[in-house]
């Protein structure tokens, strides 16, 4: 699994728009508005290194109202935070 975190400025009267329109975007886990120099931090999560150029510049910067990005590539998770979800696939309740 290849993790990018993408930081994106938004024009600030389509923020709302623009988030969830990423959200349905394939590879896209998750979308944060957040404080600071960025509008939105968006988790990708995909198979390959490729998937990640499909889905930022392919996809996510094609956005109408994406002012910028900034992408960075994670190599190492210190969290069992991805471990945990990926064992939990498929697993109900009564698991």
């Amino acid at each position: 699994m290849v993790t990018a975190i993408v930081h994106i400025n938004a024009e600030v009267d389509r923020i709302p728009e623009v988030a969830q329109t990423i959200a349905e975007i394939d590879g896209v886990s998750e979308v944060y508005s957040i404080t600071g120099e960025y509008d939105l931090l968006v988790m990708v999560r995909v198979a390959t290194y490729e998937q990640i150029a499909e889905v930022v510049p392919g996809r996510i910067n094609k956005v109408d109202g994406v002012l910028h990005t900034e992408t960075h590539i994670a190599f190492r998770a210190y969290s069992r935070h991805d471990l945990e979800a990926a064992f939990s696939i498929g697993l109900n309740e009564a698991d």
